[in-house]
């Protein structure tokens, strides 16, 4: 399913966008996607090394999944 947005782009951006779209043959909205599916790929692994350092540095910690199951009374 798809979703309509509507968004406001820097001027400069948005004719680059429209260039890129017209030399490609391809709509502006899947540039678009491609370009967020691509940056969200980028902050899930930001993320996890953010994870990962929290656990080093002992801000966070595993919990065990026995311990979940039964917090959890599964």
């Amino acid at each position: 399913m798809q979703v309509r947005h509507n968004i406001t782009l820097d001027e400069e951006i948005s004719q680059e966008l429209a260039a890129l779209a017209k030399e490609l043959g391809e709509k502006k909205s899947y540039i678009i996607e491609k370009a967020l599916t691509a940056y969200f790929d980028l902050l899930d692994l930001k993320l996890a090394k953010k994870r990962l350092q929290d656990l080093e540095s002992g801000q966070d910690k595993v919990i065990d999944a026995d311990e979940v199951w039964k917090i959890l009374d599964l």
